[in-house]
């Protein structure tokens, strides 16, 4: 269990790191939140993948690569609502 729980932290900041390096601007949220991020963008990966492939299975995490995807969905979905990250052009 706390393995488990070790996998999912060290999932979710380097999915979330990647995320934030990957969209443009700068991002002022902390570890906490980047961890977050990356753990709700493989959830999110795992639904936009098996909706695209297999068909729905529920909320299930996916490999590096969706979670990544799916982290980066994430967090332009909260940039755009929280209208936290502003490019010189906006």
């Amino acid at each position: 269990m706390i393995g488990t729980a070790i996998g999912w932290i060290v999932l979710g900041l380097i999915a979330g790191f990647i995320a934030r390096a990957v969209v443009p601007g700068k991002d002022d949220i902390g570890v906490l939140r980047t961890i977050v991020l990356g753990i709700v963008g493989s959830v999110v990966g795992g639904v936009v993948l098996g909706a695209l492939t297999f068909g729905f299975r529920g909320f299930q995490p996916v490999g590096w690569i969706g979670s990544i995807i799916g982290a980066i969905i994430v967090l332009v979905v909260y940039n755009k609502f929280t209208g936290r990250k502003k490019t010189p052009r906006d």
